[in-house]
Formats: C-alpha cells, structure tokens, sequence
C-alpha cells in the first residue's frame, strides 16, 4: 500500500435531472485531476443527476410529473451504461471514483455512493441508511450491508452521507474497519449547515484518526431558474459549496472553498494516521469492548424471501 496519495474533491453543479450529460462532466473532471496527479477523485451527494431541491421549495405532490417522474427516468440503475462509461473513466485514468448518485433498483431511488476501482471495477455502491427529513419523499433507506469499506492499494476507503455523520453507531460501524479515507457527501447551496458540515467532517476525522476527504456540489442558475417558482427558493444559495480536506487531527489540508467550482487537492500522508492512533486509537487500545460493543447486522433486507 503506497504511504502518500493525491485526492480531489470534485465540487462541481450537476447539469441538473440530465444524467448523461452530468455524466460526461463527471469524466470531464476525472480526467483533469488524473492530469493533476490525483489517485482518488470524490464527486457530491447525488451530483448524477443532482440533488431534489425541490422537497425543499415545492409541494412535491403538485410537481410529480415536473420533478419526481423526471429524476426517476435519469436515475441509474447498476450495471448500466452509465456505469460502465464511468468504470471506463476510472480504468483510463487510472484513478478511484466516488461518485454520489441517484441509484434505481426497481421501483425505488436510493441515494448511494459508488466506489470504483482504478481497474474500472465497481467495489461497491452503498445506500444513505436512512434518508433525512424531506428526503423521505424521494429515497428509500439502505440496510447494514451499507457499511462496507474498501481495502485498497491507496488505502481503506470508506464513506458516509450527508446527516449519516450525525449518528455515532453509524460512524463506528465504518470507523472500526480500520478506516483510513473518508468520503463525505453533502448537496450544496445551503448555507445554513456550512457550521454542521465543518463539525461533523472535523470531528469525524479525529475520532476515527483518519483523513476525510468532504465534497459538496454547488448550486447553478440553472438549477434556481427550474426552482423559481418554490415558495422556499429563498432558502437556496447560488453557488453554496463547503468542500475541504482534513487530516486525523482535523487540521484543513485543503479548503473549506464556498463557490468556485473545480477540483480541491490534497496530498495524504498516511503515516499521520500512525501518529495520531498512538494517541487515541477509537477501535483499538481506546476502546472498552468489556463496557460497550456496537453489534451490526449486515445481512441485506428484502421483502420477499423464498424458503
């Protein structure tokens, strides 16, 4: 496992509800990081094809057909087309992607991450366990088998979403798999929880003695021209992003950046993370298995079981 490693955050706008088109500059930014030297590229909370605003603007079941219909007909099922032009992506650049998308399975939109090899192999794709307040309208909830982790040549990667940060079993859950980078994904173009996202990624970091990579996406015009008639557009920031990198202390490596759209990079020393569990090790010499365990079920849930 190579000791030190390149990473971006992509904080870029999807081209909102148009899934190929978010998809090509999606590849448009793996590759200019790959340019740039970066292993690991990390792209925002639903970016492919953006974020549902408009649970947050608009009486969401007089916009069925205007909103939810046209977010499930660009969603993206795995394996698709989609997938595979961004495995292709990651193979030719010879970076990881992780990529925050609205997944369908079914009938239900999930919102997921999904890991990518640099061999252009899906690792994984994990589901938000439970999806926060309006989102509910939109997503369905993921189960213990969204709390994987990767072990990988750069490191073990690991993920969580949005207020998934805000639950400690979650957070231990990845934490005690020896996690080493995080990835946390967060929508953009509000404001008003740039102080949660801060908290949450800088404390992350130190209570697991890992680096975290967080990434937002960022709110265009065009977005707010399809949300201007919300009664709660108000509440959206054009621009909005809050993406940054911390190190196991939570000390900035890169950002926070609030609006401009690119690539946030920072190289990782992955020998801090030594430093810092010699001190505090949440898993390991600080942690009181005698007093408290955290049990995980990770077995995936389906309604229909055929014995």
């Amino acid at each position: 496992m190579t000791q030190s490693v390149v990473v971006a955050a992509a904080q870029i706008a999807p081209i909102f509800l148009d899934r190929d088109a978010t998809l090509d500059k999606i590849c448009h930014y793996a590759q200019m990081a790959a340019q740039q030297g970066c292993k690991l590229v990390v792209f925002p909370e639903t970016v492919l094809p953006g974020y549902p605003y408009w649970t947050l603007t608009h009486d969401p079941l007089s916009h069925l057909g205007r909103f939810n219909r046209r977010l499930y007909k660009q969603a993206v099922e795995i394996p698709s087309p989609c997938t595979d032009k961004l495995c292709e992506t990651a193979k030719k650049t010879n970076c990881f992607l992780v990529v925050g998308l609205n997944e369908r399975e079914g009938g239900t939109l999930y919102n997921s991450q999904l890991f990518i090899s640099d061999e252009g192999r899906i690792l994984g794709c994990r589901r938000k366990l439970v999806p926060t307040s309006q989102e509910r309208m939109v997503w369905g909830r993921g189960d213990g088998s969204d709390l994987p982790v990767y072990d990988t040549c750069i490191g073990v990667l690991g993920g969580l979403i949005c207020y998934e940060h805000s639950n400690a079993l979650f957070r231990y859950a990845v934490q005690a798999q020896g996690e080493q980078i995080h990835i946390a994904s967060w929508p953009g173009g509000m404001p008003f929880i740039n102080a949660i996202m801060d908290a949450a990624v800088r404390h992350y970091a130190f209570e697991s003695q890992c680096f975290v990579i967080s990434v937002t996406s960022l709110l265009s015009e065009e977005i707010l021209e399809h949300l201007a008639d919300g009664s709660g557009v108000e509440r959206l920031n054009k621009g909005g992003g809050y993406s940054l990198i911390v190190d196991p202390r939570g000390k900035y490596l890169a950002g926070p950046e609030l609006e401009e759209e690119g690539l946030i990079t920072a190289e990782l020393d992955l020998d801090e993370i030594a430093d810092a569990k010699m001190i505090v090790d949440s898993s390991g010499h600080y942690a009181r298995p005698d007093v408290v365990q955290l049990h995980v079920n990770r077995k995936k849930q389906a309604p229909l079981v055929d014995d």
